[in-house]
Order: structure tokens, then sequence, then C-alpha cells
């Protein structure tokens, strides 16, 4: 998750929480929050970060649609600026061992292994979790990640 207009880390709980409160998965950990440097699109303000671990019943699609839900109660609109600005960015990066690739969601997540944002926090839940297309450790993927430029500071 991740936001970077407004209260940022209050923008992230009140997500959780309201993903919580939609009574279809149970939280499992979450990770620090993380300050972090803006991706492919620097004219903008550094982010909040953080990850998530949530137990469901859901199927992967059913849980996409409960994020986006989310995502417009707390604000996000569409933006014309690709990995622009957002009030709240809710994305599925693992779902088990599942590898979906439809024009709607991708998992794992298409460019997670290149995001120091989105490995670090993962790493603090569970760095053994094995990439299942890459078949290597989210932990092994953020020490092999040469992208100096992604700052990443815990809050």
């Amino acid at each position: 998750m991740g936001s970077n207009l407004g209260d940022k880390k209050g923008n992230c709980r009140q997500g959780i929480d309201d993903l919580l409160a939609a009574g279809q998965a149970t939280l499992v950990k979450v990770s620090p929050f993380y300050r972090t440097s803006p991706v492919d699109y620097f004219d903008q303000d550094w982010f909040v970060n953080a990850a998530v671990k949530l137990e469901t019943r859901l199927e992967p699609f059913e849980l996409l649609a409960i994020l986006q839900a989310v995502q417009q109660q707390g604000g996000r609109n569409k933006s014309d600026i690709r990995f622009g600005p957002r009030v709240l960015d809710l994305d599925i990066i693992f779902y088990d061992r599942l590898v979906i690739n439809t024009p709607t969601l991708e998992i794992p997540h298409p460019r997670m292994h290149k995001r120091r944002f989105v490995l670090q926090p993962i790493c603090d839940i569970d760095p053994d979790i094995i990439h299942p297309i890459l078949n290597i450790s989210v932990k092994s993927l953020l020490n092999q990640l040469e992208d100096a430029g992604q700052e990443v500071f815990e809050l």
C-alpha cells in the first residue's frame, strides 16, 4: 500500500481499517511504514508505503474489487499520470503461489521485483516468500536490487 497525498500514513492506516471493516479479510501482519522516494514519475511528493499480510476466502478478483472500493472510499481518483500522485494505492503483490495474467489483474505484481518500496516491507513480514515465477525469495530479490535511486527510510 502507498500514499503520497494528504496524511499519507493516516491514509494507509485508514485503508487497512476500511479493508478489514469489509469483513472479508483478517489481518495477519503489518510491516513498518516507510518514507519512500517516487519511482518512474519523479515530479511528486515522496510516498509512505507498507505491506500487509491478509487471510481471506475471497478469490483474487473479488479481493481486487474490494481493494478498488477501499481506494475510492479513501478519495482515490483515476489520474492521467501513470505512477502519479495518489491518496491511496492498494495492490495485490502475491496471492499464495498463484500466477494470474489478465488485463485487469496480474499476480505476482509485474514490477514488484524492481521496487525497493515493495520488497523491503514484504521482507519485514516474511523474507522467505518465494516469487512463483522467478523462483527466488523476496529477500534475495531485495539483496540483488541495483537501483540505488530508490530511497526507503523506516518511519
